[in-house]
């Protein structure tokens, strides 16, 4: 093939030659001579002179690259630069190549049918039908504008924009990245709005036969039991390398925003950028998304990487990208058939004060970190605004022996009561009392309880001490912990400066706002508690010796040794993890008396005993008398420097306490404090329980001294375990001694509107590149604690020298976690990376060594631990259950067994995030076939035709399993095991004994 550049469009008369680089100029020819496309127009040839080269060079790339029949090279090279540059002039005096245009554009730009098109992938404006002319008000700008449009949405789209809008987003989800108008026809669109008002199972069902199997993978299909269940719909974007995007969903979840309260789940998309593209994303962050009649604009992101190891970095790199997640929203529609909403007629920045006045924060870094307080998962408290006060009282600060203020190395002052304010007690009470089970039921059940029966749970429960909060009012947003208190009036908040992290705009008028008061968490009763390799490193620094932990450890292994032969044991280890299907499960078959050897008990214990065994080689090695607690600060102010006051079950405890939080990694921060009975807490908190306060007493604060911690949330660990009081020592607190100098502020009040939206997105960019600040300074940490550990006296220079470098990465990793805040610019230098990394890390042969740390002992012990006794691989039933019963129900749940595999395994292989849940609604449905309720407990239905359906169920089950694995057993226990726990307990027991309900959190006091 010629490689020279194709000569230029003889000119007219009238007509100048455009003349372009010799790379445009050669590409062109390709293109041309690859697509078989005639010459292309002058009218697109000043276009590309205006861009400049590189900009050409991407756009015609994209063409060459492209796999779609090309209808016109003129027309396709207008749109693609017209997409990328939407300001454009069409006449340029002055052309520079070496200098093009900004691409840049408003984000307020206003909705044009040509950018619609374009977003449909209409390559060719001669391809589009025209429809009547359609009508809208939009205002990007904050002004009410009528815009007339005069042509150009395809019948398709026009007929598809009358679905309910899942139903809409279910079918662009379908087709993936298919042009819409190539693959319905008119008349396949007419007959799909003909069926809007069939249920959504139904619809789903046709849709993915007419359309969704031919371009989706089948692991893709949504499928759904209980779409008009309430729960929050997820609409998800995902955005290619090249720019183009396809939907996936909706996706059904048990939890909820306050963003997704307050504007609905059809009003928010969810993007995700899958590979590397900045110039591309850059078009669709400015641009918007359009999803048929709407425009979503960008509005809010979340980082939600998961911490990758560096040497992973490559092939988990489209999971990182993918991992930060950018939140649109609706911001108009030019569909006919909608109607306003909240965000009608609003710039972004108008939207964003709806929620806070986010616009008065001083640094571009706060700025999104603070916004996206609107995305954490809560539970919304049902409170009238009208009737709570919410006042503000002063945070108590560090004070010296003179009642000075004491300041940190930034200037701020050092708060004893940082995050945490008060609640009144009727307040507190509108927590629901199980927060654990209403955070994932569906939002608007917990929120539409009725009144009688809310104030009835009202009166009969303790409050919860701490609540850790979101609360929004009035362009105030507020993180932080609230105290129960007990001498506040009715309807009080009392929140701290320290809490308030974006405050009132007090020239604004006081326009309508999205209140609410959101629970992230509550203080609970501790679980077990398990050891970790930062706090086994640190006790062991401060003295406990290493038999301590290998005595641990041994009684850890014994337990999961004699998992399999010994009730006691085996209860254990299912009550400490009741949290688990295979917990709970096991623990509910051990009390009901059934036999160890059961065949699904054994493989519920297999899967216990394995986790339990991967812990503990990860040295969480379970420790006694030790308790995770939420902190605050003593209300009462009678605390000393080196007290606490500890609350547990049975009330206040007293006696010498070890107190650390995580992620404490100096030698410091773990304290010796003295647990006190405080008398004059009651009147603030009466009888409620679980939690650790601290001193608000002079110029210290034993919170403060581990890694800075504060009160809005932090859980404190504190142990009263005798052995690690009696040897552990304490040494000096943390106080810093390197900072990593501030990065340039950026200040968002003196943008504009656009260098705004600019400034977000390339905060956006920076946090989809991987960082491993913190990972980096945490192995290295580690690594260089390990060695420590195993130096004796004789080493005091390089004891030394191991110290300092420690206490220097302390200091980068805690830069690091307050770094999306700070926006400081965190890396490890060269001469404290670790190079090599004891083997319990397990970094891979070539980058390991063999440690003779406790750490390394812990695991070698792990390895080399051999379960003697081995899984039953035998299915058998269990005799009890072997009674005649209807063949009718023997016939009927085989029928229902067969189509529940065929569901599960459709669940199971499908790709979107939230499938466990879906499976879980699985077995609810068949829970509901057989009990006519949730449940056995909540049934109405006759015992005895539970019983038989039950023994119907296990024996269709375990027949199947008996060629099939032990697994499919599940279904049997899962769907049926409150009536097989019933009914073999009471066979079992006999005529003149009757077995006993335990709760499950007495079972694991008793145990424990």
């Amino acid at each position: 093939m010629d490689a020279s550049p194709s000569p230029a469009p003889s000119p007219s008369r009238n007509e100048e030659i455009v003349r372009l680089p010799e790379a445009v100029e050669r590409c062109i020819k390709r293109i041309r001579d690859e697509k078989n496309q005639p010459p292309l127009a002058k009218s697109a040839r000043k276009m590309l002179l205006q861009i400049g080269e590189q900009s050409s060079l991407r756009i015609l790339s994209t063409i060459l690259s492209s796999n779609k029949p090309i209808y016109s090279f003129t027309g396709f090279v207008s749109h693609l630069v017209k997409k990328d540059n939407p300001n454009l002039l069409t006449t340029h005096s002055s052309p520079r190549l070496s200098s093009p245009p900004s691409t840049s554009t408003s984000p307020h730009a206003p909705l044009r049918l040509k950018s619609i098109r374009s977003q449909l992938s209409f390559e060719d404006e001669t391809q589009e039908k025209t429809s009547p002319c359609v009508r809208s008000q939009l205002s990007l700008t904050g002004q009410h504008r009528e815009i007339e449009h005069s042509a150009t949405i395809s019948q398709q789209l026009m007929v598809l924009s009358k679905l309910e809008y899942r139903k809409l987003f279910l079918v662009l989800s379908y087709i993936r990245r298919q042009k819409l108008e190539a693959v319905i026809t008119p008349d396949g669109a007419r007959d799909i709005s003909s069926m809007k008002g069939i249920p959504m199972d139904v619809f789903e069902n046709e849709i993915w036969n007419q359309y969704g199997q031919r371009f989706c993978d089948k692991a893709d299909r949504i499928q759904y039991l209980d779409w008009d269940s309430g729960k929050t719909h997820i609409y998800y974007c995902h955005v290619c390398q090249d720019g183009g995007y396809y939907f996936k969903g909706p996706i059904l979840n048990n939890t909820r925003t306050h963003l997704q309260r307050s504007l609905g789940d059809d009003n928010i998309l969810i993007v995700k950028f899958l590979e590397d593209g900045a110039s591309l994303t850059g078009n669709i962050v400015k641009e918007g998304i359009h999803v048929g009649l709407r425009r979503y604009q960008f509005f809010v992101f979340k980082d939600e990487r998961i911490k990758v190891k560096k040497k992973q970095m490559e092939k988990e790199k489209k999971a990182i990208y993918s991992a930060v997640k950018c939140y649109f929203v609706r911001i108009d529609s030019i569909s006919p058939y909608e109607e306003d909403y909240v965000l009608s007629r609003k710039t972004i920045s108008e939207a964003r004060r709806l929620f806070m006045h986010i616009h008065t924060l001083s640094t571009i870094e706060k700025y999104m970190a603070r916004f996206a307080l609107i995305l954490s998962k809560t539970i919304k408290l049902d409170l009238n605004f009208a009737a709570v006060t919410i006042e503000r009282i002063e945070d108590i600060p560090f004070q010296d022996e003179n009642g000075s203020i004491v300041y940190d190395e930034d200037g701020k002052p050092i708060l004893h009561t940082d995050g945490t304010g008060y609640i009144s007690e009727d307040l507190a009470k509108k927590c629901p009392k199980d927060f654990t089970t209403a955070k994932y039921i569906t939002n608007n059940n917990f929120e539409q309880i009725t009144c009688h029966k809310r104030e009835a749970e009202e009166r009969n429960k303790e409050p919860p001490l701490l609540m850790q909060c979101r609360l929004f009012h009035d362009g105030v947003a507020v993180k932080g912990t609230l105290l129960i208190n007990k001498k506040l009036k009715p309807g009080t908040i009392q929140v701290r400066p320290s809490m308030i992290k974006v405050d009132k705009d007090p020239t604004l008028p006081n326009n309508e706002t999205f209140n609410s008061l959101e629970i992230v968490a509550i203080s609970h009763r501790p679980g077990r508690n398990n050891l970790s390799k930062y706090l086994i490193s640190l006790l062991s620094y401060g003295g406990v010796p290493r038999q301590f932990f290998l005595d641990l450890l041994t009684n850890a292994l014994d337990e999961t040794r004699h998992v399999f032969s010994n009730k006691r044991a085996a209860l254990r280890v299912a009550s400490n993890n009741d949290g688990l299907d295979f917990g709970f499960m096991a623990q509910r078959m051990i009390s009901s008396v059934i036999p160890l050897n059961e065949p699904y008990l054994q493989l519920c214990l297999s899967n216990l005993e394995s986790g339990e065994r991967t812990k503990l080689k990860e040295a969480r090695i379970p420790v006694g008398d030790s308790f995770y607690l939420m902190g605050t600060a003593d209300p009462t102010g009678l605390l000393n420097n080196d007290e606490v006051c500890v609350i547990l079950a049975n009330g206040q405890v007293s006696g010498k306490v070890l107190v650390y939080r995580n992620p404490g990694m100096h030698f410091g921060d773990i304290h010796i404090m003295e647990a006190v009975y405080v008398n004059e807490m009651e009147a603030f908190i009466g009888d409620a329980k679980y939690g650790i306060f601290f001193s608000t007493k002079g110029c210290q604060s034993a919170a403060y001294e581990m890694a800075t911690g504060d009160f809005d949330g932090d859980m404190y660990w504190v142990s009263r375990n005798t052995e690690l009081l009696k040897y552990f020592k304490s040494n000096e607190p943390w106080s810093r001694v390197y900072s990593i100098p501030d990065s340039e502020k950026r200040n968002p009040q003196k943008l504009s509107d656009l260098e705004l939206e600019h400034e977000l997105f390339q905060l956006l960019l920076q946090a989809r590149r991987p960082s491993f600040g913190m990972s980096t300074a945490a192995d290295s940490w580690l690594t260089f604690m390990d060695r420590l550990l195993t130096l004796g006296d004789d080493r005091a220079t390089e004891k030394d020298s191991l110290k300092r470098k420690i206490i220097q990465l302390i200091d980068i990793y805690y830069d690091a976690l307050d770094a999306p805040k700070s926006g400081k610019k965190v890396e490890v230098p060269n001469e404290l990376r670790a190079e090599m990394f004891p083997h319990h890390m397990e970094k891979g042969i070539d980058f390991s060594y063999h440690s003779a740390s406790i750490l390394g002992q812990i695991y070698d012990r792990v390895k080399a631990f051999k379960n003697e006794s081995e899984l039953t691989k035998e299915i058998w039933k269990l005799p009890c259950f072997d009674t005649p019963i209807p063949e009718t129900y023997i016939t009927d749940w085989k029928d229902r067994y067969e189509n529940y595999r065929k569901e599960m395994t459709q669940i199971l292989q499908s790709s979107y995030e939230s499938k466990n849940d879906a499976a879980a609604d699985l077995i609810k449905k068949y829970k509901q076939l057989l009990y006519d309720a949730p449940d056995m407990e909540e049934s109405a239905k006759d015992t005895e035709v539970i019983y038989k359906e039950a023994i119907a169920i296990y024996h269709v089950t375990y027949d199947y399993a008996t060629s099939h694995g032990v697994e499919k057993c599940s279904f049997a226990w899962r769907v049926a095991g409150s009536a097989l726990c019933n009914l073999y307990a009471w066979s079992f027991a006999g005529p003149r004994r009757k077995p006993l309900t335990i709760s499950q959190s007495v079972l694991r006091e008793l145990l424990n």
